[in-house]
């Protein structure tokens, strides 16, 4: 992994009642819109989906995302940055 590129390699989700979710880690906003915020972090890329989403603030110098609405789920896709060619996820866990 390329340190300029990717100074920050961890990611922390930090929510508030599920209406307010503070991000860090956060590289940059691919798409949002107020049911689905798409983030790429130093660990893959994060759907944040809910209703009535809005960012409050990104950050991108300090990699942090603040987020408010109602948050149904966050999810992390697999991070191909650090994936091996042609293994599936438990090939990678177990093999």
């Amino acid at each position: 992994m390329d340190e300029k590129k990717f100074p920050m390699q961890t990611s922390n989700l930090i929510m508030d009642n599920r209406h307010k979710l503070t991000v860090t880690g956060v590289l940059d906003v691919d798409s949002f819109n107020e049911e689905c915020i798409v983030a790429d972090t130093c660990l893959g890329l994060l759907v944040v989906r809910g209703r009535e989403l809005h960012i409050n603030r990104l950050n991108i110098e300090k990699s942090e995302l603040y987020v408010e609405g109602e948050i149904i789920s966050c999810e992390y896709i697999d991070d191909q940055r650090n994936k091996k060619s042609g293994l599936s996820i438990f090939s990678r866990m177990f093999g």
